[in-house]
């Protein structure tokens, strides 16, 4: 299986090319080509995580030694994600259960446990890189905390994360640091880019990308869309689900996607944003135009300039007709998403504000009959602030969040200025928090 450039469509590279870079030659980002698989049935017998470990070490493709693929993917993978019954014929997947309580938590530690399988024997430490919106900085720092050889700098909009986050992602201490960036997340993600485009500190450094345009945690998001299909099958359900994905960078609709077109039996993917609509307006016919974003209370979507569009494109030869056609697609304001929060009670559960977003957007373009599955990606908890009000009590803790509850947290701000950035990271050494 070879990965391609959204760039360029001729280049073909294995995985572990893929891996050990954070962007094609030609600076595009690195792209699957997918081949359908014929033995789907077979794979969805297969227990989760086997079957995802199985999915990786497909990617791989020999480039990379099979059973030490294995071993890492299926110790990534090994998170519980239970599908679960919402009214009639809908489901939530929820996939809030790793150690940082998101989504991105599969990700972040396939990464952690992929990259060192394709160092050189003797590496030089390696700076891992990331800018946030909310929970990417918080499993990024979880699976990389500890990690021999490797420092984490995380970048993120102050005052545009909740508390919970931003303790998840600044008071770790050990091997990782936070900056708080006084600008909204686009402008972290484009101080991240000046740094990688400065080719001596990107080498002096090895500054290797956590955000979700490195392959490392795309792979690992494509795995579980498979495990939706085979807990329908588990229930007697053989239709294929209409699945409804928040989206903010649009690496987790990508991964589904991709996922569809190895051959998952899923129906139509649905593109959930917030109030930042920047791709809902594009397939409505207003063209591509990335805008500053805009706060709401689904924070970790509040992305106005989404950096995985190129490898949706790629996938669908940049025809925009072809794509609508495999997308239903909506957003969700502020008060939807709150009456969400709000009605879900009624149902037996509570969601955070980003699966309420995808929710609200599902309960508009399912067709009765449909089959309605929503990615759940965030533990309710992390954003007690919004939901608390909405369902009239209070919410216990995970243990993972009361641990940190109560810590101050490390003021590093920075300005919203590349500049700044780099400068940080010549003099800062995070290990030990000397100056280098």
């Amino acid at each position: 299986m070879w990965w391609t450039s959204s760039g360029d469509p001729s280049l073909r590279v294995p995985l572990r090319a893929a891996l050990a870079s954070n962007f094609a030659p030609d600076g595009g980002l690195y792209c699957l080509l997918p081949e359908p698989w014929d033995d789907w049935d077979d794979l969805l017998e297969t227990p989760w995580p086997d079957r995802g470990a199985e999915i990786v070490v497909r990617f791989a493709a020999g480039s990379i030694d099979e059973v030490a693929v294995r071993k890492a993917a299926r110790a990534a993978l090994d998170i519980p994600a239970p599908l679960v019954p919402l009214g009639r014929d809908n489901f939530v997947f929820e996939l809030f259960h790793g150690p940082s309580l998101a989504f991105k938590d599969f990700g972040a530690r396939m990464l952690a446990r992929l990259l060192p399988l394709v160092d050189d024997q003797t590496p030089s430490p390696r700076t891992i890189l990331t800018a946030t919106s909310g929970d990417t900085g918080a499993a990024v720092v979880s699976a990389f905390l500890g990690v021999p050889g490797t420092r984490v700098v995380v970048l993120y909009p102050k005052g545009r994360v909740s508390g919970l986050q931003e303790r998840q992602i600044a008071c770790m201490g050990g091997n990782t640091a936070a900056l708080q960036v006084a600008g909204t997340f686009d402008d972290c993600q484009a101080m991240i880019k000046a740094a990688f485009a400065d080719a001596e500190l990107s080498q002096q450094l090895r500054l290797t990308s956590a955000n979700s345009i490195h392959v490392g945690r795309l792979i690992a998001q494509v795995t579980y869309f498979s495990e939706i299909c085979a807990q329908l099958r588990r229930r007697g359900i053989r239709d294929r689900p209409v699945v409804a994905v928040p989206s903010g960078n649009f690496g987790h609709l990508c991964a589904g996607l991709y996922a569809k077109a190895l051959g998952a039996p899923l129906g139509q993917l649905v593109a959930a944003t917030n109030r930042n609509r920047t791709v809902p307006d594009h397939l409505d016919g207003l063209g591509w135009q990335p805008r500053p974003s805009v706060a709401t209370p689904s924070n970790a979507m509040d992305v106005g300039a989404p950096n995985n569009w190129p490898r949706i494109e790629a996938l669908f030869r940049n025809d925009l007709p072809r794509l609508r056609s495999e997308l239903r697609w909506g957003s969700a304001d502020d008060e939807t998403t709150l009456a969400t929060i709000a009605n879900a009670t009624q149902l037996g559960t509570v969601l955070d504000p980003h699966t309420a977003v995808a929710l609200a957007v599902l309960a508009r373009v399912q067709q009765p009959g449909e089959v309605g599955v929503t990615l759940a990606t965030a533990h309710p908890a992390k954003f007690a602030g919004v939901v608390e009000p909405l369902i009239g009590r209070t919410l216990p803790l995970p243990e993972a969040l009361r641990t940190i509850a109560t810590r101050t947290i490390p003021q590093r701000p920075l300005p919203r200025d590349p500049a700044a950035l780099l400068r940080w990271l010549r003099r800062h050494d995070v290990g030990t928090g000397a100056r280098a």
